[in-house]
């Protein structure tokens, strides 16, 4: 008999604190008792809930159970920083450029922009969740002007648009003088990620798909034709699997040896109240990527996305167990707030409310795990840091997979290499 058993679990950081910020949730639902199901969707992230919206559009009625290891919004999902790019980003690049066909992957990640927007629209998400702002790449020394150069030139062509801002505009949008220039581009999408996230969960709910909470999957059998999905309260029996884990595709024991897996760190301003906002200056909302990709990045957000605040992100550690420590976190922490008083010196000192880490995992050769894994078993995992769109990339490819249906979306994946191992156990240790 073919088994799977969950070597590990998730293991959360610090709060999600996008969810944190729009309060709480209803309480959970979890799985009682033996049932069965037509899909089983492992995972309720980006992924996992694109890949449900998926199925119902291709098989409407179908019977759905959607298994979540902790609360919604409350994992990876809720803790990254909420950019939805449409253009190449590249993290292991030195200036965002790909190495492949970059035009393709524009189209690719316009096609997940345009699946997320029309689930805004259907089933009635805040628009503040998904606000159509553009980001900006920020430069902070000659080194990364250069960085910015480079990716403007790319983009250029390419056919696509982006605008120079000088310091002045960067001043003016931020009211920060640490920016020595800036790089626009006005396809990105802002999310508020745990609101974009409740709201897609909640229209699913409504559609008749069974999301069970607090309810992680700890393995998986043959039964007969079928999968029984086993969780500690009870199982699922159905023909089709999917998995959308992410890095914890390992813990079932697929890619074992070629997943990087890492945790940034990122922390939140308590509520700005008037005297700090007058200090501040600058406009609402705004998002500013790293020039160089393994720099800062920072948001300011407004109460419509849960509050006038700074989130400053940086920081990473090479964790193979999947388990960021307190250690991680205070030192990232430390290091977050010395670059928030770099760049807000008017505000320096300032309580950070919440900090927290955030899992993602890497592959050496930039490709993600969508394919078919065993026979009825699906696998929209790995998205090398670009969880918004790519996740909802993979997820909307593994439920294609799952039903057989094919479409440039299906091609891609199914075109790419396998993951490269990593080179050494060392490696996984080094970090």
């Amino acid at each position: 008999m073919i088994a799977h058993r969950a070597r590990r679990l998730p293991v959360q950081l610090g709060p999600a604190a996008w969810n944190t910020i729009l309060g709480p949730q209803p309480p959970a639902r979890m799985l009682e008792g033996d049932r069965t199901a037509d899909f089983v969707v492992v995972g309720a992230g980006f992924a996992g809930l694109s890949a449900a919206r998926r199925l119902l559009q291709l098989q409407p009625g179908a019977r759905i159970v959607m298994l979540e290891a902790g609360r919604v919004a409350e994992g990876a999902a809720g803790r990254n920083s909420g950019f939805m790019i449409d253009l190449p980003h590249d993290l292991q690049s030195d200036d965002y450029a790909g190495e492949g066909d970059d035009r393709v992957m524009i189209d690719l990640n316009r096609h997940a922009i345009r699946f997320a927007g029309e689930a805004v629209e259907e089933y009635g998400i805040d628009r503040n969740f998904f606000d159509r702002a553009g980001k900006v790449n920020g430069a902070v020394s000659v080194a990364a002007e250069a960085h910015n150069a480079s990716y403007a030139s790319h983009l250029r062509t390419l056919g696509e648009s982006c605008e120079m801002l000088d310091a002045q505009a960067m001043r003016e949008m931020t009211g920060s003088g640490h920016y020595r220039s800036g790089l626009y581009s006005p396809g990105t999408v802002m999310l508020q990620p745990a609101g974009y996230i409740r709201g897609l969960a909640a229209g699913l709910r409504e559609q008749g798909v069974d999301l069970c909470e607090e309810t992680p999957c700890t393995g998986f059998e043959r039964a007969g034709s079928d999968w029984r999905v086993r969780t500690p309260r009870g199982t699922i029996t159905a023909p089709r699997v999917i998995l959308t884990v992410n890095g914890h595709l390992e813990s079932f024991g697929f890619a074992t040896g070629r997943l990087m897996q890492l945790f940034l760190y990122a922390v939140m301003t308590k509520e700005l109240d008037e005297a700090a906002l007058k200090r501040l200056g600058g406009k609402e909302r705004w998002g500013i990527t790293p020039a160089d990709p393994m720099g800062t990045t920072v948001r300011r957000i407004d109460v419509g996305q849960g509050g006038n605040r700074i989130v400053v992100r940086t920081c990473a550690t090479l964790r193979p167990n999947m388990r960021p420590t307190s250690a991680d976190l205070a030192r990232a922490a430390r290091t977050m707030r010395r670059k928030f008083d770099q760049r807000f010196p008017q505000l320096a000192g300032m309580k950070m409310e919440h900090a927290w880490a955030g899992h993602l995992c890497l592959i050496l050769n930039g490709v993600s795990v969508t394919r078919q894994l065993e026979e009825g078993i699906y696998s929209g995992c790995v998205q090398n840091g670009l969880g918004t769109t790519r996740g909802t990339l993979t997820g909307i490819a593994a439920a294609e997979m799952s039903v057989g249906q094919t479409s440039f979306v299906t091609e891609h994946f199914g075109a790419e290499e396998r993951p490269r191992r990593l080179p050494h156990s060392r490696f996984g240790r080094s970090g």
